[in-house]
């Protein structure tokens, strides 16, 4: 069975406070919405995602397209977002629709939810209500609600996607949820468990909460990379994605762009899985005069397939020429685009060995970077 993922991002937000919505403030090391989608991206069972952002937000687009994630532009309401959802994303078989602003979601509530659609049209989590329930007005309690039976509606919400297409098709309205026009349409939804941790951010305070969550089975992975180049016959160096004209060129079995190369080998320390030779081995004739950016990309997504967010690449490179300085801004864009991240999450800067060693005689150029890679 193919399973799609529908993350809805294309709300305000605006009890949460802040400069922007809620989905894109940062939590920890990464946005809210990188969090969630992370947390879909790791599971095993899931096949596509498909991500319904706000038109002020479509900016944002490329960064998710460039994890294979489709992107589509929401309505005015929830329910037009979804629809619009629905129709952008690929043919599969069960939908689940989970809401951007709940970062928290546990791989097994996803499971629980994948599992019931074997044997239900709908299903979702919910948590049974434990609280005794009141009425109020004006500050005061003016009576008691009896409890049994009541559940806290969560997310993912996941339905045979024929099934919510039909009844989308007939509802008309603002619904609470997706349940709310699956059962409109006489569909029966099985309850799931829920998690008191899949919490949604609401408010300010929502996001103290959601931190403490998550750093709670944080995996952070740091990795270091260190390559050397020798300079030879040519009439320009590659570094960094950018072609730079020069008097020399830099000799290696690829384009030998010293500095894809030392950011690629920081992605694999992290990920402790050996480093360029072990996945593009030289005696393969293939790599021969390969661009650089083919490593850089597998890397980030071999990172990206194990779960994790790459939040952040310090790249030095160390020569007396050319000078890196004039070029850094395009080599940061380069960088950020073949790792699908944002440019301010890349850092690419320049420093001299004081005329000493092998580069401070023009002999060649050297380059050391650090990766960070984080998994909740």
């Amino acid at each position: 069975m193919q399973v799609c993922v529908l993350i809805v991002a294309a709300g305000r937000g605006v009890r949460a406070g802040g400069p922007r919505p809620k989905q894109w403030q940062m939590l920890g090391q990464a946005r809210v919405i990188d969090h969630t989608v992370a947390a879909f991206r790791a599971h095993s069972e899931v096949d596509h995602i498909t991500l319904v952002l706000h038109a002020d937000d479509i900016n944002e687009a490329g960064v998710f397209e460039a994890q294979g994630i489709t992107v589509t532009k929401g309505g005015a309401e929830r329910s037009d977002s979804v629809r619009a959802g629905l129709l952008a994303m690929p043919p599969c078989d069960y939908v689940l629709i989970h809401d951007a602003a709940r970062p928290c979601v546990a791989k097994g509530v996803i499971s629980d939810v994948i599992s019931a659609l074997q044997s239900h049209e709908a299903a979702a989590p919910g948590l049974p209500v434990t609280d005794a329930l009141w009425t109020g007005d004006d500050g005061v309690v003016t009576g008691n609600r009896d409890r049994t039976g009541l559940f806290a509606a969560q997310t993912p919400q996941g339905f045979h996607r024929a099934a919510l297409l039909n009844a989308y098709a007939t509802y008309s309205g603002i619904a609470a949820d997706d349940v709310e026009v699956a059962r409109s349409a006489g569909l029966t939804v099985a309850i799931t468990a829920g998690d008191p941790d899949n919490i949604k951010i609401t408010t300010s305070g929502d996001f103290a909460r959601a931190t403490a969550i998550l750093e709670r089975d944080m995996d952070i992975r740091t990795g270091n990379g260190f390559d050397v180049h020798a300079f030879g016959a040519g009439d320009h160096v590659m570094l960094c994605g950018v072609k730079i004209p020069h008097g020399q060129g830099l000799v290696g079995h690829s384009d030998a762009d010293v500095g894809l190369h030392t950011v690629t080998d920081a992605i694999y320390g992290a990920l402790a899985a050996g480093d360029i030779g072990t996945h593009f081995p030289p005696s393969d004739p293939q790599w021969k005069g390969a661009q650089s950016h083919i490593f850089l990309r597998h890397a980030a997504q071999m990172a990206r397939d194990q779960g994790f967010t790459l939040t952040h690449v310090d790249c030095t490179l160390i020569c007396e020429f050319p000078k890196v300085g004039p070029h850094a801004a395009a080599m940061r864009a380069a960088v950020a685009e073949m790792l699908g991240i944002e440019v301010a999450r890349v850092s690419v800067k320049a420093t001299t060995s004081e005329r000493l060693g092998f580069t401070g005689r023009g002999e060649g150029i050297a380059c050391i970077a650090t990766a960070t890679l984080v998994k909740s």
